[in-house]
């Protein structure tokens, strides 16, 4: 069975986003190779919004047990399959 590839977390994505965004504003790159740069901050910056949706609805998933105390709850479509 194949191994599942790692997943880059959100401060990698971020920090690669930030770096990338560095570069490109520095203006010290040949136009070929800032749209390849620009192509990559996209997908970092894709990367990071896709990881904070699925945050933001594992905390909307907050709901009261039994004892009336919060407990998180996974719902299903929130497992890291993507």
């Amino acid at each position: 069975m194949p191994k599942k590839p790692k997943t880059e977390s959100f401060e990698d994505a971020l920090n690669r986003l930030e770096s990338i965004s560095e570069r490109l504003e520095s203006g010290q790159m040949p136009l070929e190779e800032a749209i390849e740069q620009y192509e990559e901050g996209v997908k970092a910056y894709r990367h990071c919004s896709s990881l904070l949706k699925k945050i933001e609805r594992k905390i909307e998933v907050l709901t009261k047990n039994a004892d009336g105390n919060l407990e998180a709850q996974t719902a299903p479509d929130l497992d890291e399959t993507t």
